[in-house]
C-alpha cells in the first residue's frame, strides 16, 4: 500500500491513479490518513455503484436474516406454473430413459451386447 501527502497528491494525481490500479494509495493530511484511492479500471459501472452503496448492503443484510423460500413457493407467489405438475407432462418415473448417443454407458452396453452375441454364436475368444 502506497502513501502520499495531499500536496504531492495534487501534483502527481495521474501517477497516483495509475498506482491505484495495482494497489491502494493512502492520501494523508498532516500525517493522518484522509482518503484511500482504489483503482476500478475495467470494472462495470453498475458493479462499482452496488459495491460502494451502504443502502444496497443494508438491504442484503436484511434479506439474509429472512427465512429462505423454496422454488415452488416463489413460483406460487409469482403465479407461475409449477414445473413438476404441468397438465399432460410425464413425471420423471414415466419418462423413458435413453442414453445420449456417444455416451460412455452406451458404448459399454454395445460392447457387452457384442461380446454376448459373439459367445452365443460359438466364436472363440
Amino acid at each position: 500500500m502506497k502513501s502520499i501527502n495531499v500536496r504531492d497528491f495534487q501534483k502527481k494525481i495521474r501517477e497516483c491513479v495509475e498506482a491505484a490500479q495495482k494497489e491502494r494509495v493512502v492520501v494523508t493530511r498532516h500525517g493522518r490518513p484522509a482518503l484511500i484511492l482504489i483503482g476500478v479500471e475495467g470494472q462495470d459501472w453498475e458493479d462499482i455503484v452496488y459495491q460502494t452503496s451502504p443502502a444496497f448492503w443494508e438491504m442484503i443484510e436484511e434479506r439474509r436474516k429472512e427465512k429462505p423460500i423454496s422454488l415452488g413457493e416463489m413460483r406460487r407467489r409469482l403465479d407461475l406454473p409449477n414445473k413438476r405438475s404441468r397438465p399432460g407432462d410425464k413425471s420423471s418415473s414415466q419418462r423413458q430413459q435413453t442414453p445420449l448417443r456417444g455416451s460412455r454407458a452406451e458404448g459399454n452396453q454395445r460392447k457387452k451386447t457384442a461380446s454376448r452375441q459373439g459367445r452365443s454364436r460359438g466364436s472363440k475368444r
